[in-house]
């Protein structure tokens, strides 16, 4: 018998059970407005919500890209709103790459595999269970929740939660503080474990690079080739090597990672720091400098024909308030005879390693792994959290998870056969509920 037959559904947890279903929708998001949608998905969470005796309602923003917001009545009203949100689209994965169906939702060796097993239906199923525990306990928990499970976080939130921020602003009124994906989880630092809280996100800047040249025969001798131009260009920023810059929140994290690993990190530097907390250091590394990854290329269309034009996508991530200038440097970079057009950008964000929810958070953790330090960080990519800035709420990554110190948990975030706990989900399910019923 298999690990999947033997993990039926009366021996897997709640969490599990609706993370693996949500898995087996494919809410893939191609990006630039192409996707399957988020509607299906939405429906099942729609369910789920009425289930608990809430009164959920769905925003499409397009045929098909759907969001769900629900509010939960707190016990002290008078205490400000807190959003708690994920997001149900997910990124492509090839079948072909994958030792599993990726939308399969399968168990197998003490974990759920598929797409978002990670990035972040494990967390939209967190949020499920934690509310519903304490619902179903006939309580409340201690503040008013924003329960929102949003539309298109894949391709920067246009679809989902920045539309629902410029057209439902009430929503989300009387919140000051969010919750969501991609903290939380826990690093091993030579044998102790510790968690990383996040408070602050790199700025993002999705730019497309033209350049234009002259058709002609694929034989000729054209010294204006529009692919050359373009490949010159996406090597100058592929290889550059942006310096290391630490904010309050990267310095304060590498202070506290060269305590914990008894390094100086004065004499060996930031980057030697990080790579010294091993897997944790896929993330952490690019949170001490501009990125700038070529992610996609087009042009042409026969082998013996020379385009007039060709281009490429780049993803930059600059560190808060620097896009100005790394767009500056851009520019010098590919030359003006490159056009850039400037696909989506948005903020980045650093917020306070103190307050009522950051203790909160830790005491919370304590509780549950007593003597585990919690860390603040930033992180490299972007959330959710970006949108609701705008509406002076301060967002912070913690999705709750005890993790095993050989899994590689950044590499799943868009990866290959991208995975997940069973007992992370219990965990976090857990430490969840207890923070939203205390705090």
């Amino acid at each position: 018998m298999t690990d999947e037959l033997r993990a039926t559904e009366p021996d897997l947890d709640e969490t599990a059970i609706i993370a693996r279903d949500l898995i087996r929708f494919d809410t893939t998001n191609y990006g630039e407005g192409r996707s399957n949608g988020e509607a299906e998905a939405a429906a099942y969470v729609e369910a789920k919500l009425v289930e608990l005796g809430l009164q959920p309602r769905v925003f499409e923003s397009d045929p098909g890209r759907a969001s769900v917001v629900a509010r939960v009545a707190g016990a002290d009203p008078g205490k400000p709103a807190l959003v708690v949100h994920g997001h149900l689209d997910v990124v492509p994965a090839d079948p072909r790459n994958w030792s599993v169906d990726p939308f399969g939702g399968e168990i197998k060796d003490g974990l759920l595999w598929g797409r978002g097993a990670v990035d972040m239906k494990n967390m939209d199923a967190m949020i499920l269970t934690a509310v519903g525990d304490i619902l179903r306990a006939g309580e409340r928990p201690a503040r008013d929740l924003v329960v929102a499970f949003f539309a298109d976080e894949e391709d920067g939130g246009r679809r989902g939660s920045h539309h629902l921020v410029d057209t439902h602003p009430e929503l989300f009124a009387g919140a000051t503080e969010a919750i969501s994906e991609v903290g939380g989880y826990s690093i091993d630092l030579a044998g102790r474990r510790a968690y990383l809280l996040q408070t602050g996100e790199k700025s993002l800047v999705w730019i497309k690079l033209i350049a234009r040249g002259r058709a002609a025969h694929g034989s000729r001798l054209i010294r204006d080739n529009a692919i050359t131009k373009l490949a010159e260009a996406v090597v100058a920023l592929g290889r550059e090597d942006w310096p290391v810059q630490l904010t309050a929140t990267t310095t304060r994290l590498i202070g506290e990672l060269g305590r914990l690993l008894d390094v100086d990190p004065q004499r060996i530097g930031p980057d030697e720091v990080v790579i010294r907390t091993g897997t944790a250091a896929g993330f952490i590394l690019a949170t001490l400098r501009t990125t700038t990854n070529p992610t996609l290329l087009e042009a042409g269309y026969k082998h013996n024909v020379i385009p007039d034009t060709a281009e490429a996508l780049i993803d930059i991530r600059t560190l808060p308030g620097e896009e100005d200038a790394v767009l500056s440097r851009v520019r010098e970079l590919i030359g003006d005879d490159i056009e850039i057009q400037v696909m989506h950008r948005d903020i980045g964000l650093e917020a306070e390693f103190d307050g009522g929810l950051v203790d909160a958070i830790t005491g919370t953790l304590e509780q549950h792994d007593p003597g585990a330090p919690v860390l603040p960080y930033l992180l490299s990519g972007g959330t959710d959290n970006k949108a609701l800035s705008r509406l002076g709420i301060t967002g912070y990554g913690f999705a709750p998870l005890r993790l095993p110190a050989d899994l590689d948990f950044p590499g799943m975030f868009h990866g290959v056969d991208e995975r997940v706990p069973l007992d992370a989900l219990v965990f976090g399910r857990t430490v969840l509920r207890d923070l939203l019923r205390a705090y």
